[in-house]
């Protein structure tokens, strides 16, 4: 495939890949940040639009707004919020809504994706949380700056294929110079790509400036470097120097202690994830991650070297799925029993990924409740285990991924500060680990949710991890579809 500029890429995807996005950027344009002038018109443009009206309500009326009586009304929600405020949560929920729309595209894929997008709204509200003296007008702005610092790299994942699962690839390799990987390989730069992005939807300069020699410029451009860098830092924690050094110039250019500084990055994460559910994009509330302690980085560091040291683990752990892929298949030969395949399929996980334990969670007739099929623990032992999970909590991690139908992980410090993540059947029986949860279904009906528990409790489950457990599930998927419809 010959490479595309710049300009080709960014037309592709204003108005091919996220039509939806540059259509409600360029009605936002079309009205003057005038609160007075504009919000009349601008609320009605909204009216037209449902989805807008319901998030702008939601946002409204969310958790961090205590203190203002229910609001009902578009127009209310206006002036309550502001113009600026009104344009920025449009755009955010269009960009959240469509991109949320992309299921389709590779496992590996889809993961970057979801982090690139929890990473992306933490860095707004963190830019936002930063400028607290500066004027609603600057704090709007740094937000929606922050929050479309990697808009480029975003949508080009969003699109999928062959060239999005390389890109995403090579980026976890840690690539010494991965722009120009890129524009070797796509025709341009992430960074070239979100500035050619932000002059078609004709977004505010401050973006352009923060991708320009942001740490040379004024204290508003580089807190929006800031904010991108320490959201990414925070899903992530690679070097805990930095990160302290991080903390530390964002620390002195907000004129706060450091610690002082934690306890607001703290209170904006809960504010964050208040706010993504006012989106509809809870799905992402579980990426948004406490800051990261010195065992984080550890962790990290351990798991760098031993893929290091044993360069022939991925390969084995490669061989090994695919004799399960072919053991499946095989076995729809000898039998038309669903739970064959499925305690097949659970016990050579064990073999594979080395879970603690691996549980079949079964929904009810009535949908409301799933009860433990089968289980095995670390040695790919059958354990009698009685389990009966509610998931009509609109917190539930499994309820969202049987909605959803797509994987996800619940880190060991998310499910012991958030035991609710979970449910109070399985956070009795997990502690201090991570656990992966992916949708089992036949044919497009979801019939149950594999709950996969890491076996080491230093570190949580990778994502290059559970995009292989995803696919074995698949081919699991694939073989009750066929063996339930003969």
């Amino acid at each position: 495939m010959t490479p595309k500029t710049t300009s080709q890429w960014v037309e592709l995807i204003a108005n091919s890949e996220l039509p939806a996005i540059t259509s409600t950027a360029k009605m936002l344009d079309g009205f003057s940040n005038d609160d007075k002038s504009s919000l009349p018109n601008l609320s009605k443009a909204i009216l037209h639009d449902q989805g807008l009206s319901s998030c702008l309500l939601k946002v409204a009326n969310s958790a961090q707004r205590i203190g203002v009586s229910k609001v009902t009304t578009v127009s209310r929600a206006s002036v309550i919020l502001g113009i600026r405020s009104v344009k920025n949560i449009c755009l955010t929920a269009k960009l959240v809504d469509n991109l949320l729309e992309h299921k389709n595209v590779e496992q590996e894929v889809y993961e970057s994706l979801m982090q690139l997008m929890a990473n992306s709204f933490y860095a707004g509200m963190l830019a936002k949380m930063m400028v607290p003296q500066y004027s609603e007008e600057i704090q709007e702005e740094v937000y929606l700056a922050a929050m479309l610092y990697r808009i480029g790299e975003t949508a080009f994942l969003s699109k999928g294929g062959d060239l999005a699962t390389k890109m995403v690839k090579e980026k976890e390799k840690g690539h010494d110079d991965y722009d120009l990987f890129c524009e070797k390989n796509i025709g341009t730069t992430f960074h070239d790509l979100t500035k050619g992005l932000a002059a078609s939807w004709n977004l505010s300069d401050l973006l352009l400036k923060s991708l320009d020699q942001p740490t040379t410029r004024t204290d508003e451009v580089k807190i929006i470097y800031f904010a991108d860098k320490l959201s990414a830092s925070i899903a992530i924690p690679h070097d805990e120097e930095d990160f302290g050094q991080q903390l530390e110039e964002i620390a002195k250019i907000m004129k706060i202690s450091v610690s002082k500084l934690k306890v607001r990055i703290e209170e904006t994460r809960k504010i964050a994830q208040q706010l993504l559910v006012s989106y509809g994009a809870s799905v992402l509330n579980a990426k948004i991650k406490k800051l990261p302690s010195s065992d984080d980085f550890t962790a990290h560091s351990k798991k760098l070297k031993s893929v290091a040291l044993d360069p022939n683990q991925e390969k084995n752990r490669d061989k090994l799925t695919l004799e399960t892929f072919m053991d499946l298949t095989l076995l729809a030969q000898t039998s038309k029993d669903p739970n064959d395949y499925l305690q097949l399929a659970l016990k050579k996980s064990v073999e594979i990924f080395d879970w603690q334990r691996v549980i079949f969670l079964m929904m009810t007739e009535d949908k409301f409740v799933l009860k433990s099929r089968f289980a095995f623990n670390e040695n790919a032992e059958a354990e009698n285990l009685k389990l009966s999970v509610n998931i009509t909590s609109k917190d539930s991690v499994i309820a969202e991924v049987i909605d959803s139908v797509s994987s996800l992980i619940v880190t060991k410090q998310e499910a012991y500060d958030n035991p609710y993540l979970l449910g109070k059947e399985l956070a009795d029986i997990i502690t201090d680990s991570s656990i992966a949860f992916l949708p089992v279904k036949i044919g497009q009906k979801v019939i149950g949710v594999i709950c996969a528990q890491q076996m080491s409790a230093s570190e949580d489950i990778s994502k290059e991890d559970l995009a292989s457990f995803n696919s074995l599930v698949e081919h699991l998927n694939m073989c009750l579809t066929l063996v339930v419809r003969k």
